[in-house]
């Protein structure tokens, strides 16, 4: 299959990256020091990294094209994320849009979001088309929207815009009975008509996981509604557990509801998958595993902190007292598991700062070369970086997805 499309020049230079680096406080930087180290020796030694991301920032700051990227490069092994980010990676990650007044153009206010604002997607000619093939186009409405004035922004792909959130749905759903009959997740059959610097594109090229998690199965519209009802809560939850039973290094990005993505119905170290195990099910633990967290809340910092030094979590745990009076802290669920992994370590930061410096360590500790490095958005190089994703980062290919399915010989 095709490589990712590269740019002529490198979008983020050493300089940039240095002035990120600055910006970090020292024990930050120790940290990130560490897993570089731990992602090398696991990667070197035949072991497996996975993803967890969640959606929001992670588009917006490139994270999940860069996670692309270390896919394809073969230093991610697999990655969880949410329905959300399956739909806007189907839908090209970044798209242009303008934000108009609904009411002016004589829409119903009842059936308006709350600000009021529709959105038109700003399509070239030629993406028109395409999306014209395979959806029926009000092109009336589409110049009406046009021809209103309004703001121009960059946003998530394929979400409240016309015609690109419109033509999402319906495409999901017309692929959902074919990734059923093939007992396939349709993100894993759409993956294969996705552009590579997605990851459900860049998963499918290298042929590991790209899965939805069941807690991350709400959002996308009908999008998230085809996924989940491609294949059985049971069967993937059965993925997800074997994926992140095969992972040594677990990196989660800006994702909620950690706690019940990692102990599922499978896990035995938080307690979980005690009965899945006497029941005779397949289970693992991941108490021997390394879990690094990017996540910006210094609370997440805490709670890990007052865990190794005072107990204080699994105290709580323990005498049945509610974690957020005992820790006199606002208390996230997922903070429970996390802080009581021996593994786990957290990256407080930014993930438009700590991605980009993190990722460009780990290539070039493994000496090798990207075409492709997310950056800070609301700065010369993360914008530009934006802008070329919006540029080059294509639609899903509902086409090219089933002709991947008949070269594997899954379909004919």
């Amino acid at each position: 299959m095709a490589r990712p499309q590269t740019t002529p020049r490198p979008l983020v230079s050493q300089a940039d990256l240095s002035r990120l680096g600055r910006g970090l406080d020292p024990e930050t930087k120790r940290r990130l020091t560490r897993v570089v180290r731990l992602w090398k020796k696991i990667k070197q030694s035949g072991g497996k990294v996975v993803v967890a991301t969640g959606s929001g920032p992670n588009l917006h700051e490139g994270v999940t094209c860069q996670v692309a990227e270390l896919v394809r490069l073969g230093l991610v092994d697999g990655v969880l994320t949410s329905s959300a980010v399956a739909g806007h990676e189907m839908a090209g990650v970044l798209e242009r849009v303008r934000r108009v007044d609904g009411a002016k153009l004589g829409l119903d206010p009842a059936g308006l979001p709350a600000d009021g604002k529709v959105e038109v997607a700003l399509l070239g000619a030629g993406p028109l088309a395409n999306l014209a093939k395979q959806t029926n186009l009000d092109r009336d409405y589409y110049r009406r929207l046009l021809s209103a004035p309004g703001k121009e922004i960059i946003k998530v792909a394929g979400n409240l815009a016309y015609p690109t959130g419109l033509w999402l749905e319906r495409v999901a759903r017309r692929l959902e009975p074919l990734a059923r009959s093939l007992g396939q997740p349709l993100e894993a059959l759409a993956g294969r008509g996705c552009d590579p610097l997605t990851m459900l594109g860049a998963c499918a090229r290298r042929k590991v996981p790209c899965l939805v998690t069941v807690p991350q199965l709400v959002g996308g519209g009908q999008l998230g509604l085809a996924v989940g009802d491609s294949i059985s809560i049971s069967a993937r939850s059965s993925r997800v557990a074997a994926l992140l039973a095969s992972a040594d290094l677990i990196i989660e990005s800006g994702v909620a509801l950690t706690q019940e993505i990692h102990d599922g119905p499978f896990e035995l170290y938080t307690g979980h998958g005690m009965w899945a195990r006497h029941e005779g099910q397949a289970t693992f633990s991941l108490g021997g595993k390394s879990v690094v967290r990017i996540d910006l809340d210094p609370n997440l910092e805490r709670a890990w902190a007052l865990q190794r030094s005072k107990d204080a979590v699994g105290s709580a745990i323990d005498q049945g007292k509610p974690k957020a009076v005992g820790l006199k802290m606002p208390f996230r669920m997922e903070m429970s598991g996390f802080a009581r992994l021996p593994g786990a370590l957290p990256l407080t930061g930014d993930l438009g700062v700590i991605w980009p410096l993190l990722a460009s360590r780990v290539m070039r500790a493994m000496g090798v070369k990207s075409g492709f490095l997310c950056y800070k958005q609301g700065t010369p190089p993360g914008e530009a970086v934006r802008e070329h994703i919006v540029k080059n980062v294509k639609p899903l290919d509902p086409d090219m997805a089933v002709r991947g399915l008949k070269e594997s010989g899954q379909w004919h």
